[in-house]
């Protein structure tokens, strides 16, 4: 999985009941763009999260990198 700052990470829901989240990739600490990303949430929270196979990186518009 690759990304860049300003790409959208959404996490899937695994639980019945509980929502997906997604927020917005302010910094890649992996090489090449490569996981961990640090992730403000839309509540404002930010996370350093290494996704899993629930995850997708949605590539910013105008972006040439192949997402995930």
């Amino acid at each position: 999985m690759h990304a860049a700052v300003g790409d959208r990470l959404l996490v899937r829901g695994t639980v019945v009941g509980e929502r997906d989240r997604q927020g917005e990739i302010i910094e890649v600490r992996g090489s090449g763009g490569e996981p961990p990303f640090m992730v403000r949430f839309e509540d404002g929270h930010q996370a350093l999260v290494y996704p899993g196979p629930d995850a997708v990186v949605v590539p910013a518009q105008g972006s040439s990198h192949g997402g995930s």
